[in-house]
Order: structure tokens, then C-alpha cells, then sequence
């Protein structure tokens, strides 16, 4: 019997991710200053107002609002008549240094153990399967692609009404074997100036925004909510308060696989909430990638200031061509996975957390980053052999 299963995203202009992007803006900052800064920085966005807050360790001189300022001016909050604007909103800086005790369990040398530790204890996931191009699952694969085409049509005037905020959410039909059948779903709400009218919304929404992104997938019986409240005028921070980190399961699978909880946003890369999850996909992309499985969950748990992994267990959820346990023993073979060495390896400490601070972290092949990158095919498939 077939199933459905649903995910969702949101647009650059939602006020999480708005302070997603301010908060991977600083810590780009800071890296392209000094990449050795150590950088947790939060945000909170309301009416008129932006909240930068956390620890921060660099000897570099930071903007912060100013960079603050400049990413909501980018994302598009550029008109005091959006209700939240660049120019008008206030920033309160509350930024102190990261603690010495959290530093030393850090640093390469300096705590109990020698090598650089993980920055916090933790379990990270990473999943990959071959339902798209990219391997991500399809749902939250079209989810991304329909708010990053909101943007651009808003962006390019094709739709000159639409404003920054907005959602899309997306939901697969899938056989009883597990492949995508069609889109059953498509729930899009976009914020717009006051005189578009609901019938002009939802034709221009399906004719320029759906249709192109989820063609092949649509037939006659898929369900259309589009502005299924009738009105989204009021958007933004103004209807609702935005924080750093609370859209975790947009940044990663849509739901699709599992969760250790961190968020990734304005956490430099010794900390593992981040290097460790992008490792965790970098590690099921080129399994699933190898033809080693179908679908793979890899999951790595750590011990504050300790370098080794505490835990690696993949899961190939009975697709894989060997048994889970041979390719547990090919990964541990094949990817160093201390900290220094995913530093390393994904090339983390350069600045680019801000261009996958919306639309997702992973599966961005239009970005080049490395964790996306299947340059370890070739050595799964002779470990596993």
C-alpha cells in the first residue's frame, strides 16, 4: 500500500532564517579574519528590533550590527512599508568571550588529551538516498527548490508583489516498495503587498512557482494550498518572532532521517553540531553514491574535548549490498573522523555558512561545498571488497 510522507521550507525572508543568516554573516566575518576564531552567535529578530548574542574568541574587530544590517537589507527587508526594514531596526549586541574551560577542551594541546577535542559532547546524523540527483529525499528535495523560486521571483520582479516571508511544504506520494510516485501536496504561503488578490496569488504561484519546480511530478488529482488563510500581508519578524537554530529539520532531511538535536548557524566548525553533521552526510553521500545502499543513516557521537568518536553506526535500512556492520568497519577504514581532520578535509574553516544558512545545508550541489562530495567512492568499494 502506498504512504504519504511531507517536509517542509522556508524562505530567506523567515524570520528564523533571517537570523540564521545574520548569525552565519558574523561567524563568515570572523573566519575570513581569523580562521581560528571560535564563534557561537545567536540571534533574535522582532518588531523593529535584532538581538545578537553569545561568545565569541578572535583578536579581529567584528561589525556586528552592520553586518547585521547588510544581511536583512540582501534578504530583502529593504522598505520601511514590509513593516521591518534595515535602516529603522535597532541592534542590541550582547557578545561576551567563549569560556576557558569550554577553550581548553578545544585547542589542540591544552586540555587532558592532545589532540583537538569536539567542542561539545553530542550525536550527529547524516543521511543520503537515491530518490534525486543530489541524494537527498525528494520532499524536502522540492521543498528547498520551491521557496528558493519564490525569492527569485520576487527577487526578479516576475511577481513584484511578493514580499520576503514565506513556506512551502511538500508531500510525496510513495509505492509500498518505497519510490516517489507524484506530488499529493503543495502548500505554498507567500507574504504580499495589500492590493494582490487571492486569485491573482494563487494563479501566479502555481504558473511561476510551482509548476516550474515540481512539473513532472504534479497530475490531476495533487492538492494545491496556497495562501490557505486567505491573506498574508503582515510577515516577518512584525508577525512573528525569529531565532537562531529553530529550523534544524529544514537545514537537514525534512524529517525524512533522524536528528541529534544541534542546530548548526553560527557555530564555527569545532564545534560539532556542525563539522560532525557534515561529515555524517559527506559519509552516507558515498555510500549511497558507491552503490554500496539505497538509502544510509550514519550516525557519530562524541565526548567533549575528546578527539575520537565515541560511537559510528550506519544503517542501510536493508538496501545495503554488504551487512551494516562491514560498512561500519569501511567508514572507520576510510574517513578520519576527529575534528581536526573533518576541519580539514571539508575545508570548514573558510567563510561560507551564510549562502547555506537558507535553503539547506545539505544536498547543495550548486555550492560546491565539500561535504557534498563524493571523493571517497573509489576507497568504500575496496574497503568493503
Amino acid at each position: 500500500m502506498s504512504h504519504l510522507f511531507t517536509s517542509e521550507s522556508v524562505t530567506e525572508g523567515h524570520p528564523d532564517k533571517i537570523c540564521d543568516q545574520i548569525s552565519d554573516a558574523i561567524l563568515d566575518d570572523a573566519l575570513r579574519q581569523e580562521p581560528t576564531a571560535h564563534v557561537a552567535c545567536e540571534c533574535l529578530v522582532t518588531t523593529g528590533l535584532v538581538v545578537v548574542a553569545g561568545e565569541i574568541r578572535t583578536d579581529a574587530y567584528i561589525d556586528i550590527a552592520g553586518i547585521a544590517r547588510k544581511t536583512i537589507e540582501e534578504i530583502g527587508y529593504d522598505d520601511a512599508v514590509f513593516g521591518f526594514d534595515h535602516k529603522a531596526c535597532a541592534v542590541m549586541v550582547c557578545v561576551g568571550e567563549q569560556s576557558a574551560d569550554i577553550a581548553q577542551g578545544v585547542d589542540e594541546g591544552t586540555g587532558l588529551h592532545k589532540e583537538q577535542g569536539a567542542g561539545d559532547q553530542g550525536l550527529m546524523f547524516g543521511f543520503a538516498c537515491d530518490e534525486t540527483p543530489e541524494l537527498m529525499p525528494l520532499p524536502i528535495s522540492l521543498a528547498h527548490k520551491l521557496t528558493k523560486k519564490l525569492s527569485d521571483v520576487r527577487k526578479n520582479k516576475t511577481v513584484d508583489y511578493l514580499r520576503p516571508d514565506g513556506k512551502s511544504q511538500v508531500t510525496i506520494e510513495y509505492s509500498d516498495d518505497g519510490k516517489p510516485l507524484r506530488v499529493d501536496t503543495v502548500v505554498i504561503s507567500t507574504q504580499h503587498a495589500e492590493h494582490a488578490t487571492y486569485e491573482q496569488i494563487c494563479a501566479d504561484i502555481k504558473k511561476h512557482v510551482i509548476e516550474p519546480v515540481c512539473g513532472p511530478w504534479l497530475d490531476a488529482k495533487t492538492i494545491y494550498h496556497i495562501n490557505p488563510t486567505g491573506r498574508f500581508v503582515i510577515g516577518g519578524p512584525p508577525g512573528d518572532c525569529g531565532l537562531t537554530g529553530r529550523k534544524i529539520i529544514v537545514d537537514t532531511y525534512g524529517g525524512y532521517g533522524r536528528h541529534g538535536g544541534g542546530a548548526f548557524s553560527g557555530k564555527d566548525p569545532s564545534k560539532v553540531d556542525r563539522s560532525a553533521a557534515y561529515a555524517a552526510r559527506w559519509v552516507a553521500k558515498n555510500i549511497v553514491k558507491a552503490g554500496l545502499a539505497k538509502k544510509c543513516e550514519v550516525q557519530i557521537a562524541y565526548a567533549i574535548g575528546v578527539a575520537e568518536p565515541v560511537s559510528v553506526n550506519v544503517n542501510s535500512f536493508g538496501t545495503g549490498t554488504a551487512p551494516d556492520t562491514a560498512l561500519e568497519a569501511a567508514v572507520k577504514k576510510v574517513f578520519d573522523l576527529k575534528p581536526a581532520a573533518i576541519i580539514r578535509d571539508l575545508d570548514l574553516l573558510k567563510p561560507q555558512y551564510r549562502q547555506v544558512a537558507a535553503y539547506g545545508h545539505m544536498g547543495r550541489d550548486d555550492l560546491n561545498v565539500k561535504w557534498e562530495q563524493t571523493d571517497r567512492v573509489d576507497a568504500l568499494k575496496k574497503a568493503i571488497a
